[in-house]
């Protein structure tokens, strides 16, 4: 399971149109770009594609769109399906089923303060909804609370659950998984730390700047693979960063006006979601244009 299924993610955003809703030619403007970036893959309907704030129907259509951008290349495709109401999550995870998707992904429930057995019971009924490999998620700045060491190993044994997504800077709890479940995938959620996860052991990465520097994280993980601290780190220096930057602006916000600048057409961030700063742009652009940034956002 872990070799088919190794390397590094994008965890693509949604593009919108001007009035902030899901435009689908945007949509595979941005998807292209992201595929020429030699990923792995793509984590597509999760967090960074705005997935908390759009309908159940336009995640099923943004689906159908980068499963025709993906049909004919190598890439894998992971559906994020976790949504707040477990039957829109199964019927997100048949979708992608239906569309061609390698594997599932799901954030645990947040909605309310769900109990440890509500989690494992969610996370039960969605590996168990189709025969998709199960990528489960740990993300406690998202959720509220990190999730128990014995749940998650718990939740790791549930038929049809492959591995899981570690959003988190508790490295040794990531440790403490991997020698309990060395069999399992491991993918690594914090972009600007990726090198001490994947010095611990972590299997890939999945991650929001991976969009834009795609070929840098790519590089970076070759890097890794390779033994290569000296090449590593000052990838890794780059990815850093960048996400001071986008720490100022508003990731998502950041990213976009990132993408503008580029002469890529995202649209806003749905609302109520809007950059902390005014001037967005002239923060990004000095860094964007650095000869040693501007090597890794050509495609």
């Amino acid at each position: 399971m872990k070799e088919p299924f190794s390397g590094m993610y994008a965890a693509l955003m949604s593009a919108m149109d001007d009035a902030g809703n899901l435009d689908l030619n945007r949509q595979r403007d941005l998807t292209d770009y992201v595929l020429k970036q030699g990923l792995r893959g793509l984590y597509v309907g999760g967090s960074s594609g705005e997935s908390g704030l759009l309908e159940t129907a336009a995640l099923l259509e943004q689906q159908g769109v980068v499963a025709e951008c993906a049909r004919g290349t190598d890439h894998k495709l992971i559906a994020h399906v976790g949504v707040p109401a477990l039957a829109d999550s199964i019927t997100l995870a048949k979708s992608a089923k239906k569309n061609g998707y390698d594997a599932l992904s799901a954030l645990p429930p947040h909605s309310y303060p769900f109990s440890d057995a509500e989690i494992y019971g969610y996370y039960q009924e969605l590996a168990a909804a189709t025969d998709l490999p199960l990528i489960v998620y740990e993300i406690p700045f998202r959720t509220g609370r990190p999730l128990p060491l014995d749940l998650l190993v718990r939740i790791l044994d549930l038929p049809n659950v492959a591995g899981i997504k570690f959003t988190s800077n508790d490295l040794f709890k990531l440790s403490q998984l991997r020698r309990r479940r060395p069999e399992k995938l491991y993918f690594f959620g914090s972009d600007e730390i990726f090198l001490g996860a994947a010095s611990l052991g972590a299997d890939g990465g999945i991650g929001t700047t991976y969009n834009l520097f795609g070929k840098l994280y790519a590089a970076l993980f070759a890097a890794v693979t390779a033994k290569d601290l000296a090449r590593a780190q000052p990838l890794q220096t780059i990815s850093q960063e960048y996400v001071e930057i986008l720490m100022e602006t508003g990731v998502l916000p950041g990213m976009k006006a990132s993408f503008r600048l580029l002469g890529i057409e995202c649209g806003p961030t749905r609302a109520p979601m809007a950059a902390k700063v005014p001037d967005v742009e002239a923060r990004l652009k000095p860094f964007l244009a650095r000869d040693d940034v501007k090597p890794w956002l050509s495609v």
